[in-house]
């Protein structure tokens, strides 16, 4: 089968386009045909070696397509589905979890199908389990534009909580802004600053922040005391090491590096989470804006794209049918 390979870890460079042995699927897998991969920042991590795995391997965490085997029996062949947590997804085959599977629903696209449930399920868990909005709260958003930003920012304003969003961009304010923020910065010096100040000279009770390195200090000033930053993701670079009396100085605030992993781990939660997701994109109250389709051969362009932070929305790999 078609395939992206990583036989060493690197730039966007490493993503090779080449023919790999197809996988077979064990009793708690399914074997799926790819229509449609979604890209995705961790994608980027284990293309660099921030996370491990053994060489050779086809990353890629989500997708959607058609059943082709259910060695139990259970999934008709042809189904379609979509999944996120199957390493793999950047190939023409992959098999899946079967925990890790949904249903996708008449009149989902495949474009949204494929990059809905793994930013989809970390904006919910942001919103709905790692601090637990209500009517009333205030968060601040960073890469407010990306794909998560944006879920999350619609989940958060539809529970009445005050949204403020960092982008880059004028055309990305517009994006956070048609997405429910109240109010959109740029990434400066001052940020913390000007969230405190249209926040009515308080910290916010939650930041959500993605991009890591480069906002990391302003995440702990824009914060109110007790308050809770949530570390999402590094698009700027990990964090570096400091000492824990740090958040005792910003007032004994409260600090968590989230995985989906551990936020879909009880029985029962991923399909919980991924059921949220998808309802509330067939009744229209979640929009996923998919603003980048590239062929699986391109995979580097998509990688590139991404990490320049030239890019809103969700992106996506079209996978070849031979």
């Amino acid at each position: 089968m078609k395939a992206i390979v990583i036989s060493r870890t690197g730039g966007p460079e490493v993503l090779e386009f080449t023919d790999f042995d197809a996988p077979k699927p064990n009793d708690d897998q399914v074997l799926v045909e790819v229509d449609m991969a979604g890209v995705n920042y961790i994608d980027t991590y284990y293309r660099e070696g921030v996370y491990h795995s053994r060489l050779p391997f086809i990353p890629g965490f989500e997708g959607t397509g058609r059943v082709i085997q259910d060695p139990q029996g259970l999934i008709a062949e042809g189904t379609k589905v979509a999944w996120c947590d199957a390493m793999g997804s950047y190939a023409q085959q992959v098999c899946v979890p079967r925990d890790r599977l949904a249903a996708v629903p008449e009149g989902v696209s495949p474009e949204v199908a494929a990059s809905m449930l793994l930013q989809g399920i970390t904006a919910h868990y942001l919103t709905n389990g790692v601090y637990e909005l209500k009517e009333g709260d205030s968060c601040l958003i960073t890469a407010g534009a990306g794909g998560v930003g944006l879920l999350a920012t619609q989940m958060a304003a539809s529970k009445g909580v005050r949204v403020y969003s960092v982008v880059s961009t004028d055309e990305k304010a517009e994006l956070a802004f048609d997405a429910g923020a109240h109010e959109v910065f740029r990434y400066s010096d001052n940020l913390a600053e000007q969230v405190r100040r249209h926040n009515g000279g308080r910290g916010v009770d939650v930041v959500y922040d993605g991009v890591g390195k480069s906002t990391f200090s302003e995440s702990l000033e824009a914060v109110r005391p007790r308050g809770t930053v949530c570390l999402f993701g590094a698009a700027s670079g990990p964090v570096e090491p400091f000492d824990p009396q740090l958040l005792n100085t910003h007032g004994s605030i409260y600090l968590t590096r989230p995985s989906i992993g551990a936020w879909t781990s009880e029985e029962g939660e991923f399909a919980k989470r991924a059921q949220a997701v998808t309802q509330a994109i067939v009744d229209g109250s979640l929009r996923v804006r998919v603003t980048g389709t590239y062929a699986l051969a391109d995979a580097h362009l998509a990688h590139q794209d991404l990490q320049s932070r030239a890019t809103s929305g969700s992106l996506v790999l079209e996978v070849p049918k031979n």
